[in-house]
């Protein structure tokens, strides 16, 4: 299978990262830890959301500035706004009340009528694909310097 030529950096160091885990109960995963230390959560274990540690570590790890926020909703004011979704693009999803504070962000892959698909972390405890309903995309985001 061969990979769409504009595949932006961060996306493909995520890939890498594909099956990082959430370790069980004692013991923490220090790639986790190294995520978490992009961010505001520097020191933390794997057992605090960390969807967004992994998006400030794929960013700096391929030369981007991100939010240095663990709070999914940073992003939100990150970059730039797109109108539409592009491959690699930030996406930021609502989690239960949309007026809330709380949400979830990754890495846009594709969607369909009902349903996008998403690259990221923490995503089912790892570094996987997941689907989510398109509805409750609250924004899409493109660095400024991209």
């Amino acid at each position: 299978m061969s990979e769409p030529i504009d595949e932006p950096a961060w996306l493909s160091l995520a890939f890498a990262e594909r099956g990082v885990r959430r370790f069980g109960p004692g013991e923490s995963n220090p790639r986790i830890v190294e995520y978490n230390a992009h961010t505001n959560l520097a020191g933390y274990d794997d057992k605090i959301s960390w969807c967004s540690s992994f998006l400030n570590w794929c960013l700096a790890k391929t030369g981007q500035r991100g939010t240095g926020s663990a709070l999914a909703r940073s992003w939100l004011e990150w970059g730039r706004a797109l109108d539409s979704p592009v491959y690699g693009c930030v996406v930021v999803l609502s989690r239960d009340d949309p007026a809330s504070w709380k949400g979830h962000v990754s890495f846009y892959l594709r969607h369909d009528a009902d349903t996008i698909y998403l690259f990221g972390g923490n995503q089912l405890g790892e570094v996987r694909e997941l689907d989510y309903p398109l509805a409750s995309v609250l924004g899409y985001r493109w660095p400024e310097s991209v």
